[in-house]
């Protein structure tokens, strides 16, 4: 066991993920590696269109991974691509329907792996994150960025693993009516993911 002395604390060297404009705001300056994000929210809100929003932002700064487990690749996913307005010239962004925990470990020992990786969603792999498995997963990838999806009920996201990732998670993202609210260990705000239908939902509750 290692321990280290104040100015070995301060002297470590860590991977901040460099944000601007919103993003900066909402996120602040947050670290890359070994750490977890949750999006989660009702059924229709948003959480997948503000996650490849997001997905889309990270690939101009790091190789992510989207593994879209739930809904696959098909009509779905391609029109939500769509509302993201993504570049299709970039390259740092891939995607993959369901692909089991053991397979995409192995893929993630790689050499040139993605560095972030959305897993949407955290019903899909509920059994492979039980019993230790979300804590393998990251004591083993030190170097990653995992940013979990998970459905809402009453308030909190549902199934217990949603709601362990969310007492560990760096980030916490709560998507509501098309409306982003960002908190956990920074200082947060709101994203609008689709401006002139948040503000008809949420209208003069949205925050300046």
């Amino acid at each position: 066991m290692r321990a280290y002395t104040v100015k070995g604390i301060l002297e470590r060297k860590l991977k901040i993920l460099e944000l601007d404009d919103i993003w900066l705001q909402i996120f602040g300056e947050p670290e890359r590696s070994g750490k977890l994000w949750l999006i989660y929210g009702e059924e229709k809100q948003g959480k997948t269109w503000f996650a490849m929003l997001l997905a889309h932002y990270l690939s101009q700064k790091e190789a992510v991974l989207y593994i879209s487990a739930e809904e696959g690749l098909g009509k779905t996913f391609q029109d939500v691509i769509t509302r993201a307005n993504f570049d299709l010239t970039n390259r740092k962004f891939k995607a993959h329907a369901y692909v089991p925990m053991a397979d995409l470990e192995a893929a993630m020992a790689k050499r040139y792996a993605p560095k972030i990786v959305f897993f949407d969603n955290v019903t899909v792999y509920l059994e492979e994150l039980k019993n230790g498995g979300l804590q393998r997963l990251v004591r083993n990838n030190p170097d990653k960025l995992f940013i979990f999806l998970a459905h809402e009920d009453r308030g909190e996201p549902y199934t217990a693993t949603a709601k362990m990732i969310k007492r560990l998670a760096d980030r916490i993202i709560r998507v509501q009516g098309l409306l982003a609210t960002v908190g956990g260990r920074t200082k947060g705000g709101q994203y609008m993911i689709d401006q002139e239908k948040a503000m008809i939902i949420h209208g003069s509750d949205i925050a300046e």
